[in-house]
């Protein structure tokens, strides 16, 4: 194909978190931003299809991968620019996420810490603009640079460019597959802003007893909090949330809230409201249902299981039968969350 070593029929079992046993035709690992042109430019290349993989947390394979899968190994951390009170750092595309983010913390570097034990790589964050407990990637996002596959260019996007919205970008819509993001950059603060007040970080910092909390200490509740309530892909294939809170309209909610006076809602924007996708599922029965080796997560309703031997195309089935139910129940459409390949 070309100069680049690629392995054929390889397994991809280790490579995604749903430990579906599927095979890429053709595999190669991409470790530099310069082996990029070289490959887009080589004739064999165009005449097959081609896919981007990063740490395999947001995939789900249906069924064997019919071409050449990318994988996003791309390295490395360099400091850009720095002030009194922030600092631009940069990571490559393949780096670990919460490795990243442990990163930060070492050195002090404030922001990421409540996106703590989220999978998968830098490169796939923007993305998917990964969020948790009140913090998104938008909210510390400087750019990023990527190889354009179109024009064989690299280009740089800043914040505007990558149109970040509710687990959304421009990578996900209208430059869906035109971008392999070989780096980012973040502006983080050297004078961090402690943020406690989503989810369950208070209460788990007050349990400790931690009345001045550190960014360290957020993450650290983060951690534990995600650990109570989210399986650990090594011990059961997972994705982590595969549907989306959904953004309805507010007209709808006092009837929803005076049927089920337990529903909590979230501000979304004039005239519209967050409703958490887990509760829906829970509500609808779903919550610990088991279907042969697949179901739903007996802690976390949000949540697909694979308990081995599952396959993608089940998981996706069981889904659809989800969103479908939900729909005819409350009204509201379930999006998911995960790409399904």
């Amino acid at each position: 194909m070309t100069g680049l070593s690629h392995t054929q029929n390889q397994s991809l079992k280790s490579f995604n978190t749903f430990g579906f046993d599927v095979v890429a035709l053709q595999y190669l690992p991409i470790e530099s931003p310069e082996d990029l042109p070289v490959l887009f430019q080589a004739e064999s290349f165009k005449k097959q299809p081609f896919g981007i993989l990063g740490g395999g947390s947001n995939i789900t394979f249906t069924q064997d991968f019919q071409g050449l899968l990318l994988h996003n190994k791309i390295l490395g951390k360099k400091i850009i620019d720095q002030s009194n009170d922030t600092i631009l750092v940069e990571f490559g595309g393949g780096e670990n996420w919460h490795e990243t983010v442990l990163y930060t913390l070492e050195n002090g570097w404030g922001g990421l810490e409540n996106l703590s034990l989220i999978p998968g790589t830098v490169g796939a964050c923007p993305i998917q603009n990964i969020g948790a407990y009140g913090v998104e990637i938008k909210d510390c996002f400087h750019s990023l640079t990527a190889f354009h596959i179109p024009s064989g260019e690299f280009h740089v996007l800043n914040k505007e460019a990558c149109g970040f919205g509710y687990r959304d970008s421009v990578f996900k819509r209208e430059k869906k597959g035109q971008y392999f993001i070989t780096a980012v950059q973040f502006r983080l603060s050297t004078h961090p802003e402690i943020r406690t007040q989503y989810g369950d970080i208070q209460a788990t910092l007050d349990g400790w007893g931690i009345a001045e909390p550190s960014i360290r200490d957020i993450s650290n509740a983060v951690i534990h909090i995600r650990q109570s309530k989210l399986p650990n892909p090594a011990e059961i294939g997972n994705c982590g949330s595969f549907f989306k809170n959904p953004v309805v309209s507010s007209d709808i909610i006092p009837a929803l809230l005076a049927q089920y006076p337990d529903l909590k809602t979230f501000p979304a924007g004039e005239g519209f409201t967050k409703v958490p996708a887990g509760w829906l599922i829970e509500k609808g029965g779903w919550k610990g249902y088991r279907r042969d080796n697949i179901g739903v997560h007996a802690k976390q309703a949000l949540v697909l299981v694979n308990y081995g031997g599952g396959t993608g195309a089940q998981i996706i089935a069981l889904a659809k039968e989800i969103q479908a139910d939900i729909f005819q129940k409350f009204g509201i459409e379930l999006e998911m969350e995960v790409n399904a390949w």
